[in-house]
């Protein structure tokens, strides 16, 4: 009788049914949304320019220089060649061609004025599509021109970056070598060669998406069995906890967001206020004492500002959630995650107002909004699971060690320091890097810039990490909050 008088008030199959809408809704818009992010990314075979040490030779009409190569893209978008001019005004022509050395057909080609080719610059030749089947394939980057001496440029080499002529054959690789004008040299010539490789994710996206959705699926028809059976669903019990006390829980999220401003003069305009502040100062100390040289830095500085101080404060305000509500929790029954849940969601109310200097900042910067702002939710949804997480871990902790407010201070600033929040990750040492990048925030802070500063979708492998934290974090924290909840009025 007690299961059929729920079912009454709480329809659970059309949530179910509403669950599966959205998931469909949500698969279909990503795929757009992702767009070319989805499919492709930077190929990890990539050549990089080597350091230009010297010139190869002046490459006046007759002269040739060569390089052979090989190189694990699967899309081969564009080849560049280093340039030495002698600084002085140099005439004619270049020509830069690439060749497939299994068949001898001709991959690319393109001529240059080499009036127009600077000290150091690059020459360039692009593939209008890029081009397939040159995996490990043999390549030959032949230069030539057709300069007078005296007038001629220089392609440029690398000698400490070099390899023998033969290093490779030997391993069944292509051989990397440089010859001049037929000549073995000993070096590599300063050139770079991109691309990009296909992501298997997007490869199979529906096929992904539809197993995750008969998953899902499955999952609900089995909670919604047991609830006709009338059995117990962490699921089910979720959703009815949160139809019941829905209205105090509105009551708590305005109580802490009121809370916070009461007898402020400003009030919620310290909401834009803060993360503009922070930024200018940082913006001021570190573009004066570090020159990183990052492009749109006080955007950058924003957005990990607006991230990290959203983790401090829903954290910091869920660690006193049940210790604070001692009156409430000895004399009305509440479910008691209800009290963390509560705090990190008025913290959200904060979130979503600072983003707003955040897109002014940006759009002051010349960054014009993309589709891609459209992704946000996706990490500051998996942000607010992770600090759900820890916020109820925190907030079970404090019940029986007070001594956790103190020691979350300390965490906080290291962690602080570990959050890309001001620093590129790129000038740090790479064992430092390893252990920024087990940082959860690093994935979120990324996330959002790559979204905000970049405008395009991160990589497949992204939306995964952060998913996977701040769910990972919220199944660790709701397990020891709820194993330990049946203790704490004792030590309240």
């Amino acid at each position: 009788m007690k299961a059929n008088a729920k079912q009454t008030t709480f329809d659970l199959k059309r949530i179910c049914a509403r669950c599966i809408s959205v998931y469909v809704v949500l698969v279909i818009l990503l795929y757009f949304l992702m767009g070319y992010q989805l499919h492709f990314r930077d190929s990890r075979g990539n050549i990089e320019l080597q350091l230009a040490e010297s010139g190869t030779v002046e490459l006046v009409q007759g002269a040739v220089v060569e390089q052979t190569f090989s190189m694990k893209t699967q899309r081969l978008r564009e080849v560049s060649v280093q340039w030495g001019t002698y600084y002085r005004p140099n005439s004619g022509t270049a020509t830069m061609e690439l060749y497939n050395q299994n068949d001898g057909t001709l991959v690319l080609s393109k001529t240059f004025d080499v009036a127009e080719i600077t000290e150091g610059g690059l020459t360039t030749m692009t593939a209008e599509e890029p081009i397939e089947g040159l995996y490990d394939v043999p390549l030959l980057l032949r230069v030539y021109a057709d300069s007078e001496s005296g007038t001629a440029a220089s392609p440029l080499m690398s000698v400490s970056a070099g390899v023998s002529v033969n290093e490779g054959s030997e391993k069944g690789q292509t051989p990397f070598s440089l010859t001049v004008n037929g000549q073995p040299a000993e070096g590599v010539l300063c050139f770079s060669a991109t691309g990009e490789d296909y992501i298997w994710t997007g490869l199979h996206y529906w096929k992904f998406a539809a197993a995750m959705g008969a998953v899902i699926g499955l999952y609900l028809l089995g909670t919604y069995w047991r609830w006709k059976q009338g059995k117990h669903s962490f699921l089910a019990n979720a959703l009815v906890a949160m139809q019941k006390y829905r209205f105090l829980i509105k009551q708590l999220v305005d109580r802490d967001f009121k809370a916070k401003y009461k007898r402020s003069i400003l009030g919620v305009l310290w909401s834009f206020l803060n993360p503009l502040l922070n930024m200018l100062v940082q913006y001021v100390v570190f573009s004066n004492m570090f020159k990183f040289d990052i492009p749109n830095f006080p955007v950058y500085l924003l957005c990990g500002n607006v991230v990290f101080s959203y983790f401090s404060e829903s954290c910091g305000m869920a660690l006193t959630s049940i210790v604070g509500n001692a009156g409430l929790i000895t004399k009305v029954y509440v479910p008691k995650y209800i009290y963390p849940l509560t705090r990190i969601m008025s913290s959200m109310v904060n979130l979503l107002i600072s983003l707003i200097p955040l897109f002014v900042v940006a759009l002051l910067s010349g960054l014009v909004p993309t589709k891609a702002y459209l992704l946000l939710p996706v990490p500051l949804l998996c942000l607010a699971m992770f600090c759900l997480g820890l916020g109820m871990l925190l907030a079970a902790a404090m019940v029986f060690f007070r001594d956790i407010q103190f020691l979350w201070g300390v965490l906080t600033t290291i962690w602080m320091y570990l959050t890309p929040i001001f620093y590129p990750v790129s000038t740090l040492p790479e064992a430092v890097q390893t252990v920024v990048k087990m940082n959860p925030l690093y994935f979120y802070v990324t996330f959002v810039r790559t979204c905000v500063i970049n405008g395009i979708s991160p990589e497949p492998v992204m939306y995964a990490q952060c998913a996977l934290m701040g769910l990972g974090m919220l199944l660790i924290g709701a397990f020891v909050f709820k194993r330990s909840q049946d203790k704490f009025v004792l030590y309240l």
